[in-house]
């Protein structure tokens, strides 16, 4: 049997718990993009979804796959940003974007990072790919399996640049991911190369077609993209006051409704949407009780910060309570016995686990005998 338990939280969270006045949903948003999510960086929360797991061509916005493996190998020190990199005649004579590399000549890391990231230069990416995985078809190999160890469920890559193949497909969702763990796992090259306006490689001077760069208050990255199959993209991220928001668009039709529809719905869920910090990592969120303990409870508690992104017209009607099945001694502190359930209009339930505190131990055999009489004459 399940028990909820909230006569046992934080008095400030148990008068949450016990609020009932109705709110206003947030305003509704819409895009006409055929897959889109918006989401909150620091609670991972999302804030919009739309065919968000449905493959479609990611087109350049699949390069940030390629800078990621680039930014690993910079992080380990298996490449510095002045080591220099051969350019191929596959590279020189590459289509689309082009960064315009010269053929037979080499370029630095640095140099390949920028023309990635600003120009979106499909010659820096093959480059890039045939220094790293020997060919394109190698380091694709290497794509892929970094895709599934960053849990990326919908994508397969078959290329370095995003160029249009039925194999190269990836979701709004794990384009989202993937930026996410770019900036979290590699911050000072995220701030070092991505948000720039503009570069220039070989005299040619080409500005970031990012909507969000110069636009977009806070914003700063990361990439976007188009291809006839797969039409305008764009992975956009902003920060503002420390909260950061990455939105994936794809399948947009016109270059200006990338442009319109981005900046829409960032300062949306900018506006219409807050974190609330409810617990720090170690807080006791409820004591459950423990059958045949040498404690009679337990604390519940939870093993790292929480904090929700709410609508801020639901914040009122928060309801927060703790379930957990019915606890016997013994208890290994560490072990999962229950959750935390956040509710509110308008989102989707957030479940927290909650871990014990605390061992308790198993009474002895005439304690035992004391609890089985003692709930018999009471009638549990």
């Amino acid at each position: 049997m399940t028990i909820s338990s909230l006569r046992s939280l934080p008095k400030f969270l148990l008068a949450l718990a016990m609020l009932a006045a109705l709110t206003a949903p947030a305003a509704a948003i819409d895009t006409t993009a055929k897959q889109a999510i918006l989401v909150d960086f620091n609670t991972g929360g999302v804030l919009y979804e739309k065919n968000a797991d449905e493959p479609a061509p990611p087109s350049s916005m699949s390069k940030m796959m390629t800078v990621y493996l680039l930014f690993e190998r910079l992080k380990s020190g298996a490449v510095k940003l002045d080591d220099t990199f051969p350019v191929s005649r596959k590279a020189w004579k590459m289509g689309g974007s082009k960064m315009f590399v010269r053929v037979d000549t080499r370029v630095a890391v640095d140099d390949l990072l920028h023309g990635i990231i600003t120009q979106s230069g499909n010659d820096a990416c093959i480059v890039v790919a045939e220094a790293l995985g020997g060919t394109e078809e190698g380091f694709a190999e290497l794509m892929n399996k970094k895709g599934k160890e960053l849990g990326l469920e919908h994508s397969k890559f078959a290329n370095a640049t995003g160029w249009p193949d039925p194999n190269d497909m990836m979701s709004v969702r794990d384009l989202a991911k993937l930026a996410a763990a770019t900036i979290r796992n590699f911050p000072d090259f995220y701030k070092r190369y991505y948000g720039l306006p503009e570069f220039t490689f070989n005299n040619i001077r080409q500005h970031n077609r990012n909507p969000v760069i110069g636009k977009i208050a806070g914003g700063d990255g990361l990439k976007t993209g188009h291809t006839d199959a797969g039409g305008y993209g764009v992975a956009a991220s902003a920060e503002r006051d420390g909260r950061r928001l990455i939105l994936v668009l794809n399948g947009l039709g016109s270059w200006d409704s990338r442009v319109e529809e981005t900046g829409a719905m960032l300062e949306w869920g900018f506006r219409e949407f807050r974190n609330y910090a409810l617990f720090k990592a170690g807080d006791t969120a409820a004591e459950a009780d423990v059958w045949l303990g040498t404690e009679p409870t337990v604390p519940l508690v939870t093993a790292a910060p929480v904090t929700v992104t709410l609508p801020i017209k639901s914040r009122d009607a928060m309801k927060v309570k703790v379930v957990y099945d019915g606890v016997a001694a013994p208890v290994k502190k560490g072990d999962k016995l229950g959750d935390l359930v956040v509710s509110a209009p308008d989102t989707k339930d957030i479940v927290v686990p909650l871990y014990a505190g605390a061992d308790v131990e198993k009474k002895g055999l005439f304690g035992r005998i004391g609890a089985a009489l003692n709930r018999f004459v009471s009638g549990g």
